[in-house]
């Protein structure tokens, strides 16, 4: 009955995120595509360079608290509100260490507009420490459906505002205010939907038990970060700020569409897994379904974007972005290996060890630097492929350590992700011959993405994929509880009536 319902609770979780990500993301693609339409690339790169250090600090506030909470299994009000004090005072120190910062940042970059930029923006970071605890809260309970409202009032209002500003006139702050109503929209939702509201306890058992957890898996994450980050550190400096524009909208396109089923899978997966942490069977059985779950849906839509990613930028951002290409496919392969470290990466930290994290993230940051100091002085392109380089090592890094941990070798991972590999490299080898055919560009993209559809869809059927056998069967069940439901509901107002 209790494995019932925990499937259940997945299942719902699985359907309501994915809805969010997807509602959510949708909106904001269309947006930042007009966004891109209407501002330059240079505008982009500004902005892009002071939202590094904005996710910098905002790791000290977004990462590893809430986990903390999430991953104690009797966490109460006194723990809820204790980290919630904690997280709002390192945040508010991390303000004032970012306004102070601001001038002597602009002047290595020389930029004398990115002061004010940074002092505004930075504002995020108190309210991303609040909205922390209320997600924590939300995963706790596995009631995902406030994620859709939060997150999908925040986009479309902060969207929506930001390009009246964008065709007015106000350049980069259109993207200010876009980033900053969105966060601060979706915290005002949560806060009225959300049933905990903060109290006045404090336990210095609870911090010191709590971060004691959280401030490993917040170093990892800081590592992860400033590793990810570098990158775009280097090339503002290095380069100009429209290379850093294109770098970034090519790592856009394949970001979004991972990092939403990734957030979608993990912020499901995450509490399932860590309410069986006690039974290693079943939490290689979670494992598992999630890799390769990701696999079967990230697979197919990165070697696709490959495939069509010409076609793709043309038609969406004009020739004004056409350099974006080769920084999309070559973040492609990057984003391609994400679904296995991340399953990997959530079992670890659902055991309960994040110290096992930290120096993972240690050792990986370590190679990766290697490269990226190799590849620095090349060019950006250089820098963009040793990402991709880094990304698969790290994949391997990742799954070691789940052989011994939860009986889940590295022959065993491949032998999962096998299957739709090798169906996305055909179906994205066939559409990417569609491009030699001379038709308008519009026509051409149409064509590509309806037949690698029908292609990987159609062979999923035909050999019968695990993973597509699965989500058909879940699917199905939803359609056909929903339907009963129904029909149960009109049935009973029938009577009523009689």
């Amino acid at each position: 009955m209790e494995e019932k319902n925990l499937k259940n609770k997945v299942v719902s979780g699985l359907f309501w995120t994915f809805g969010e990500r997807m509602m959510t993301q949708g909106v904001s693609f269309t947006l930042s595509i007009i966004l891109a339409r209407l501002l330059m690339p240079n505008e982009f790169g500004a902005v892009a360079l002071i939202l590094i250090f904005i996710n910098l600090a905002n790791v000290f506030v977004s990462h590893g608290i809430g986990e903390s909470l999430i991953q104690k299994k009797n966490a109460n009000e006194t723990d809820f509100s204790t980290i919630f004090y904690c997280s709002l005072g390192i945040s508010i120190f991390l303000y004032v260490l970012l306004f102070l910062s601001a001038p002597h940042i602009a002047n290595f970059y020389d930029n004398s507009e990115l002061v004010q930029v940074l002092r505004i923006l930075a504002l995020v970071i108190p309210v991303s420490s609040i909205r922390t605890i209320q997600e924590a809260y939300v995963s706790k309970k596995m009631i995902f459906k406030k994620f859709f409202f939060s997150n999908f009032a925040g986009t479309l209002v902060s969207g929506l505002i930001g390009i009246l500003m964008a065709y007015y006139g106000f350049g980069m702050w259109a993207l200010v205010a876009q980033y900053l109503i969105n966060t601060i929209v979706g915290t005002i939702v949560l806060f009225f939907t959300v049933q905990w509201k903060p109290r006045l306890l404090f336990s210095i058992n609870s911090a010191k038990d709590l971060m004691g957890f959280g401030w490993k898996l917040m170093a990892a994450n800081f590592i992860n970060i400033v590793y990810n980050e570098s990158r775009g550190l280097i090339i503002g400096k290095i380069y100009t700020m429209a290379d850093l524009a294109y770098f970034n909208r090519g790592n856009q396109f394949p970001g979004l569409i991972i990092s939403n089923i990734n957030t979608a899978i993990s912020n499901v997966v995450f509490p399932a897994m860590a309410e069986v942490n006690d039974d290693i069977s079943r939490l290689k059985a979670v494992t598992r379904r999630a890799m390769k779950i990701t696999a079967y849906l990230v697979f197919p839509l990165m070697i696709g974007l490959m495939s069509v990613a010409h076609s793709l930028v043309l038609v969406l951002l004009t020739e004004k972005w056409l350099l974006v290409v080769p920084f999309l496919q070559i973040c492609c392969v990057y984003w391609l290996f994400q679904p296995v470290q991340t399953a990997n990466w959530q079992a670890i930290k659902a055991l309960g060890r994040s110290d096992l994290l930290m120096n993972l993230e240690i050792l990986k940051k370590v190679i990766g630097v290697s490269i990226l100091l190799l590849s620095m002085n090349i060019s950006v392109y250089a820098i963009a492929l040793s990402n991709a380089v880094f990304a698969g090592i790290s994949m391997i890094i990742n799954m070691i350590p789940n052989k011994k941990l939860i009986n889940y070798s590295m022959t065993e991972q491949f032998r999962d992700l096998a299957p739709p590999l090798l169906l996305s490299i055909a179906m994205g080898g066939i559409i990417y011959t569609i491009s030699w055919i001379h038709l308008p560009v519009i026509a051409t993209l149409a064509l590509q993405i309806v037949c690698g559809g029908i292609i990987y869809i159609g062979a999923s059927y035909m050999f019968q994929l695990d993973s597509f056998v699965y989500l058909s069967n879940m699917i199905i069940k939803k359609i056909s509880k929903n339907k009963n439901a129904h029909l149960l509901s009109k049935s009973e107002g029938e009577t009523i009536v009689k």
